[in-house]
């Protein structure tokens, strides 16, 4: 059995992270980025995003980004090392994207990947979702 279609939230084609990111590789060879449907779902409702700068350097696990809901402010840590090239300013006005819509208008920030896109060190759907399944025991 595919654990990841005991999770229907959790989209095959992105890689994540232990920490609850994911991250999406676009045409351009950048990284879109954001947090799970399951991370939103337990932090709740939305009220705040502290988008990282655009030109910012990052570490791999580094934090980049804060998202406070109505329960707790929850510190958004890169995928991989690179350079911060967008964000979503929609967030500043609209955090609640992050509940609406996880994996499409509620990402966070794109990077350049600093030695190209090495995902290799992420987790697939299937991984992140037997993750999830041991935090829930």
């Amino acid at each position: 059995m595919n654990i990841a279609s005991l999770r229907p939230g959790i989209p095959g084609e992105l890689k994540y992270t232990r920490t609850h990111e994911w991250a999406q590789l676009m045409d351009d060879g950048t990284l879109r980025i954001g947090i799970t449907e399951h991370a939103q779902d337990l932090l709740g409702d939305m009220v705040f995003v502290e988008l990282p700068a655009i030109g910012r350097h990052v570490a791999a696990a580094q934090e980049c980004a804060v998202v406070e809901s109505v329960k707790a402010a929850s510190d958004i840590y890169s995928p991989v090392a690179g350079e911060v090239v967008a964000i979503n300013e929609a967030l500043t006005s609209h955090p609640e994207l992050v509940n609406k819509d996880p994996y499409g208008e509620g990402w966070i920030m794109r990077l350049k990947p600093g030695n190209g896109a090495d995902l290799s060190g992420l987790l697939t759907a299937a991984a992140y979702a037997e993750l999830i399944a041991a935090e829930a025991h």
